[in-house]
């Protein structure tokens, strides 16, 4: 009987850190498709592990890399996918909707949404909060030639995300230092006629 209570309290301890990490984390799919199409593709995965590894290579002495530093010693994973082609919509809506049918599951709310019919673009920033902490964000931008998928987990501190831009391959998104991401815009009400 000890022995089966060992055996059990080891499988918690061992599968507790992967619940942890799955938290805020989506399913993304391999577009191996869409890499044989896609004039660039930026794939990148990393979880807890490779974080701290990638974090070793930041300096200390600089500013901006001490700031990155700090954050992603609270994240658990950065993934991005991210894919350019040579023709309009070559990659199938049908993928990014599953992505985003993840963002339906409770805890998830949009924050930012973006949409030019101009340039063809549509921009959805996603967050996971759970009690008074931002485990999950997912940005999901796309326009004819090109789309991204990022999903960051772990402990989010929105005010340091600026520092987070340009490392990890998380592109650059005009995010000011210290400032939250602002909320969706209310739509406008419609004109009387």
């Amino acid at each position: 009987m000890n022995a089966r209570v060992v055996f059990t309290l080891a499988a918690l301890l061992l599968a507790g850190p992967a619940c942890a990490e799955s938290k805020g984390r989506l399913i993304l799919p391999e577009f191996s498709a869409l890499a044989d199409k896609a004039s660039e593709t930026v794939t990148v995965t990393f979880d807890a592990k490779m974080l701290g590894f990638a974090a070793g290579w930041l300096s200390s002495e600089d500013p901006e890399q001490a700031a990155a530093k700090k954050l992603v010693s609270s994240l658990t994973g950065v993934y991005v996918r991210h894919y350019t082609f040579d023709s309009d919509y070559v990659y199938p809506k049908a993928d990014i909707e599953g992505v985003r049918r993840q963002l339906n599951a409770p805890g998830w709310s949009r924050i930012v949404g973006v949409v030019s019919k101009k340039e063809s673009s549509n921009v959805e920033v996603f967050m996971l909060v759970e009690g008074e902490k931002v485990q999950g964000l997912a940005i999901i931008a796309s326009e004819p030639r090109e789309f991204t998928i990022v999903n960051i987990v772990g402990n989010i501190d929105l005010a340091q995300l600026h520092d987070l831009e340009g490392n990890f391959g998380v592109p650059k998104l005009g995010i000011e230092a210290g400032k939250t991401p602002a909320p969706a815009p209310a739509p406008a009400p419609a004109k009387p006629k």
